[in-house]
């Protein structure tokens, strides 16, 4: 179901919020919304443009909207310039971090009535105790994409494919530590929250074995690579292989049979904001069950409120990939806030990853080698030849 927001809808937004923007009358307000790549929905393909009817709907408060790709590197921009920020949409383990490090803003609930919609197991969560900083933006699982084409369906099941030899440089790796960790963690049966040290090499280890088989380590480029057919197998998000598969059919989707990784992204207001009450808003905004409806369905990601789904096209909403049955669900874990220096060792670790010789660059080393010790040998051979030939020469000229 692909409509933008009824007339009716837009009518009893503004009806509604007229005494806001009472409030905001006068010189425009700019906040800047920070998220994830490809995550709101932008007008493609008849799909709601959520900028542009929020804009509509509050013609005070414009949106300055920009996007990273992975939890930590949203993490590092915000801790050298929070204050530039009004709105961001962490992980839930990054929303615990940023809580403990006193790095987010209370959020005043009065200016965001819509949170009734949320569904009660959404409430109340444990990375965010009585949602005091945080609503529920979406939720998904990460498992294992792949060509039907290429890959051997005997193949698939586990986590295992992404270390099968079979499909060497046609595989993708997460490009961050936190889920390149999790997945080899499930492989070799760890706690995918264990800090210990031993276990966090081995899990360092592993990785570094699939290096050599490993195509790219990607992030949004994932969109690329599989929809193209460039790369066979990746491991992504749910929500995100539902947008693939509808540029490229041949791909499928599984959750791997060990376990996955089970995730809330959430709307946050970063410390320092200097428009929070504007920023409250446009949560408010994103909550409204047809907005939220109408911007899931484009994103293909699960909706944390079911009155969403009454906007969304049937088959959508009843998606098994999107909402997992319970046997499914079962099998789904969440991540928790590591300590400052667990995170310290798995991203050291994880340099070592990135950083390990493979076979192909120890071999061009050992050939670029040899190439110069011949270069150097031959030059010293010719060296030797020419003062050679200069004393015969001096000896020539002294006899005579």
């Amino acid at each position: 179901m692909k409509r933008f927001l009824s007339i009716a809808l837009l009518f009893v937004l503004l009806t509604a919020l007229l005494p806001v923007q009472a409030q905001a009358a006068g010189d425009t307000v700019t906040i800047n919304v920070y998220n994830w790549g490809q995550y709101l929905s932008d007008g493609t393909d008849d799909y709601i443009n959520v900028i542009e009817e929020f804009e509509a709907a509050y013609p005070n408060i414009k949106v300055n909207y920009m996007t990273y790709d992975s939890n930590e590197s949203m993490y590092t921009k915000l801790k050298t310039g929070g204050s530039l920020f009004d709105i961001i949409i962490p992980s839930d383990y990054m929303v615990e971090k940023l809580i403990a490090e006193d790095m987010l803003e209370p959020l005043d609930m009065t200016n965001i009535p819509n949170f009734a919609y949320i569904d009660e197991s959404f409430r109340d969560p444990s990375y965010d105790p009585g949602s005091v900083y945080s609503v529920p933006y979406t939720w998904g699982g990460v498992g294992v994409i792949y060509n039907t084409k290429y890959v051997d369906e005997a193949d698939t099941g586990g986590w295992e494919l992404l270390w099968n030899e079979k499909y060497a440089g046609k595989i993708l790796m997460f490009d961050n530590p936190r889920d390149a960790f999790a997945i080899a963690q499930l492989e070799l049966g760890y706690d995918i929250n264990t800090e210990d040290s031993t276990l966090l090499t081995l899990s360092a280890n592993l990785l570094r074995e699939q290096k050599p088989l490993v195509q790219m380590y990607v992030m949004d480029q994932v969109f690329d690579k599989m929809q193209r057919g460039e790369a066979w197998i990746a491991p992504y998000y749910a929500g995100d292989y539902l947008l693939m598969v509808e540029e490229n059919p041949d791909l499928a989707f599984y959750y791997p049979e060990e376990g996955f990784n089970l995730f809330v992204d959430a709307v946050c207001i970063p410390k320092g904001s200097e428009h929070k009450a504007e920023a409250e808003t446009f949560i408010n905004f994103l909550l409204d069950p047809e907005v939220c409806g109408q911007n899931l369905e484009y994103l293909g990601y699960s909706s944390p409120s079911s009155a969403a789904k009454e906007f969304m096209d049937p088959e959508v909403a009843s998606d098994p990939i999107a909402y997992p049955d319970t046997e499914t669900l079962a099998r789904g874990l969440s991540f928790s806030s590591l300590s400052l220096e667990g995170t310290q060792e798995m991203n050291s670790l994880w340099l070592t990853v990135k950083t390990a010789d493979t076979t192909t660059t120890v071999y061009l080393i050992l050939t670029i080698a040899a190439v110069v010790l011949v270069v150097f040998l031959w030059g010293f051979v010719k060296f030797r030849k020419r003062r050679k030939k200069a004393r015969r020469c001096r000896k020539w000229k002294q006899a005579q």
